[in-house]
């Protein structure tokens, strides 16, 4: 009975709390929780958060102790409250004026001296009406979090980590932590503290004036005096890679209080620590459920997994890396050899994928009419050419990614559905896919399999960005600001060369063109290359690892930091290159008009998915203003995408690739009326056909013999002879 009474002496660990908060220090040698305190006298944070890891390295603790705290937090909430109470010190900064707590405080203290006549706990102000702060205690972060399914009933009342994926995320809501009553005869007031989610209220005043009087004094509850704790309800569900063959995914109810609450959204990743307590059921549920009890998370900390690229903070290395990679020449290159790097070529597509990663900033008009700047890709080719791997790897990196199949998903499942509230019966609007990728990606595979009525639920997010609903009485519109990429296989499940392109795609022109960039991959039997990616897959089959790329890849996490800097900067085009981005979408509308078979709709869109594409190109050089080559950049991406189909379209007229690049810069040369054509314009022009440097060398030097052109010896400058 000694020894049990010796492990609960709360007095004694009371001191020891108040011995750990006043003397810890850091490894700046500041003393770290009294600063929190003075912060927290001061009205500057609301939160004071007990690491764990500070009480394994305080030279004072008591493996004990610890241990107690880690097995009745609840309890040692209060124990550390009670300590930080004691230790508190005076305000050093005038507080608001405004501020009716201090008031309120002043008032009741007073009260207290006169009404306290030692007959009823009720009567004496609880500690907690006083506090302005809440106490979390964060559990140690060494260990490997628990997955929902290893949280057993022997952890209950412990301190435990687990982790997993926000499902669902109610309201935030008062909930009544203190109630203030004043009864109508004597003028007494009365305080009940609430400890559970429901309580009963006091009808009778229970002070000895009244009791002696034998008057059943009424007592009204004072609201305003009251306190209130802002409560919000979560569901955690494990995720997919921590649940069983064959099992379904479990899902915890989590609460949160105080400051913890707006910390979450549906759809994020997160890790929480807390404690896990029984909540017992009640009304009509505790007849039917008997014994049983339902369990619950009472969260203590919440630290995200990817955090959004608004909120990402660089560390400090973080810093000096970013600098040093945007002073490197070839960064565009680099970052797009680090998507998948396990993947061999694709080369454009990484660079297109990488784009949609940075994204256009989205612009607001005067009038409130709003261009999208999300980047739309969709990749569209053969069985077996990676799309489903890149997708997957592009939410990975993304800090907001939501991954569907085409056949997997309703347009109810992709836009917002109506459901009934299991708590207050109501009907409320659950987001789906497009709605939770809110400011992320959604990846949507196998998009040619879905039917036509759920496409179209996709038609407004693309463009407008948002998800009008009118159902069940709710008329409301939702943000959906989205980038979205989209896999497909052609209409035959290969892409089929004796048909043509519009057939093979089997897409509405109305979706088409809501895409910035639609890429054909066509998968093509040429000896170098497959011989090239055979040994590629092999080497990545036996070292889990991609070869050599003649730099160290960036991990997916410094990307993630070097896109969020790069976001922050907003490009604006300048008035001089007005007249080239016009002349450039002008000539392509004119070079789809001429074609019989056209293999991509041109629109007005597409002159702002140019602008995006470059503006995304110049956030990556983190520049404000953005630059010819940066134009060139995308229509090269643009004609590109469709570079499977020009080289089939080069093999039917039987050109050669030295006859086609001279009848190109021919052709630009006559389009332009000029004999003088500098080296970068000619490398330009070729390369959106899809043709090297070292092929534009072997037609210069060609033609040159043949007197056809001047070549200059050191700039390789091209000046025609005219016949």
């Amino acid at each position: 009975m000694q020894s049990m009474t010796k492990d609960l002496d709360f007095e004694r660990d009371t001191a020891l709390a108040r011995d750990f908060l006043l003397n810890f220090t850091n490894i700046h040698g500041e003393t770290k929780y009294m600063n929190v305190l003075q912060d927290v006298a001061n009205r500057k944070v609301r939160a004071v958060e007990i690491d764990l890891e500070d009480l394994f390295g305080y030279k004072d603790s008591d493996d004990e102790f610890i241990r107690r705290v880690t097995e009745n937090t609840k309890r040692y909430v209060g124990v550390f409250a009670d300590a930080i109470d004691a230790l508190l010190p005076e305000a050093t900064e005038p507080l608001p004026e405004d501020d009716h707590d201090v008031l309120m405080m002043t008032q009741r203290s007073q009260d207290g001296a006169e009404n306290a006549d030692g007959s009823d706990p009720q009567q004496h102000m609880p500690p907690e009406i006083k506090r302005f702060y809440e106490v979390y205690i964060r559990a140690s972060s060494k260990e490997r979090p628990f997955t929902i399914r290893e949280v057993k009933a022997s952890y209950i009342g412990q301190l435990v980590r687990i982790s997993g994926i926000v499902t669902r995320c109610s309201d935030v809501k008062p909930l009544m932590k203190v109630a203030v009553y004043t009864c109508e005869d004597c003028g007494f007031e009365i305080y009940q503290e609430v400890t559970a989610r429901s309580f009963m209220p006091l009808f009778q005043c229970p002070s000895r004036r009244c009791d002696t009087n034998k008057s059943k004094g009424s007592l009204i509850l004072q609201l305003r005096a009251s306190k209130f704790l802002k409560f919000q309800e979560a569901k955690i569900q494990e995720l997919a890679e921590h649940v069983p063959k064959g099992h379904i995914p479990r899902s915890m109810t989590v609460h949160f209080r105080g400051e913890l609450t707006r910390k979450v959204s549906p759809g994020d990743v997160v890790e929480l620590s807390g404690i896990f307590l029984p909540i017992p059921y009640t009304g009509f549920r505790a007849l039917r459920a008997g014994l049983v009890a339902d369990t619950y998370l009472e969260v203590m900390s919440v630290s995200h997994f990817k955090k959004k690229y608004e909120e990402y903070e660089l560390q400090g290395d973080e810093e000096e890396q970013i600098a040093r990679l945007a002073e490197d020449g070839d960064i565009y290159n680099k970052l797009a050899k680090s998507l998948a790097p396990e993947i061999f070529g694709h080369e454009d597509v990484k660079k297109a994928l990488l784009l949609l990663l940075v994204g256009a900033p989205h612009r607001k008009l005067k009038d409130g009419m709003q261009i999208r700047g999300d980047i739309h890709i969709c990749l569209m080719g053969d069985p077996g050419v990676a799309k489903s791997q890149l997708l997957k790897h592009i939410i990975n990196v993304a800090p907001r990614g939501v991954y569907t199949t085409g056949r997997g998903s309703s347009g109810v499942g992709l836009t917002a559905a109506v459901q009934k509230d299991p708590v207050t019966n109501e009907f409320v609007l659950e987001g789906g896919a497009l709605v939770l990728a809110d400011m992320g990606i959604c990846a949507i595979d196998e998009f040619d399999k879905m039917d036509d009525s759920d496409r179209t639920a996709i038609h407004e997010v693309m463009e407008q960005q948002t998800v009008s609903i009118a159902k069940a009485g709710i008329t409301t519109s939702l943000n959906a600001r989205t980038a979205i990429l989209a896999a497909a296989n052609p209409a035959w499940g290969r892409y089929d060369l004796r048909r043509t392109p519009a057939e093979n795609i089997n897409l509405p022109p109305a979706l088409l063109s809501r895409f910035d960039l639609l890429w054909l991959i066509l998968d093509k039997a040429d000896m170098d290359s497959d011989l090239e990616m055979a040994r590629h897959v092999v080497y990545v089959h036996q070292n889990r690892e991609s070869p050599a790329l003649g730099f160290t890849p960036l991990e997916p996490s410094l990307l993630r930091a070097y896109i969020a800097a790069a976001r922050k900067v907003s490009p604006s085009v300048p008035r001089e290159l007005e007249e080239y981005i016009a002349t450039a979408y002008s000539s392509i509308r004119q070079e789809e008009f001429r074609s019989d078979t056209p293999s991509s709709y041109t629109t007005v869109r597409t002159l702002l998915s140019i602008l995006r594409l470059s503006s995304a190109l110049a956030r990556l050089r983190f520049s404000a203003t953005v630059e010819q080559s940066d134009i060139d950049e995308a229509l090269r991406l643009m004609q590109m995408s469709k570079f499977s189909l020009y080289s089939e379209d080069r093999q039917k007229s039987g050109l050669d690739a030295i006859s086609d690049i001279y009848s190109i810069l021919r052709d630009e040369a006559a389009r332009t009326s000029t004999m003088d054509i500098s080296y970068a314009q000619a490398l330009n022009w070729i390369s959106r056909k899809g043709y090297s440097e070292a092929q534009l060398k072997e037609c210069l030097e060609e033609y040159a013999a043949l007197n056809v052109w001047q070549i200059h010896p050191d700039t390789f400058d091209i000046k025609f002879i005219d016949a």
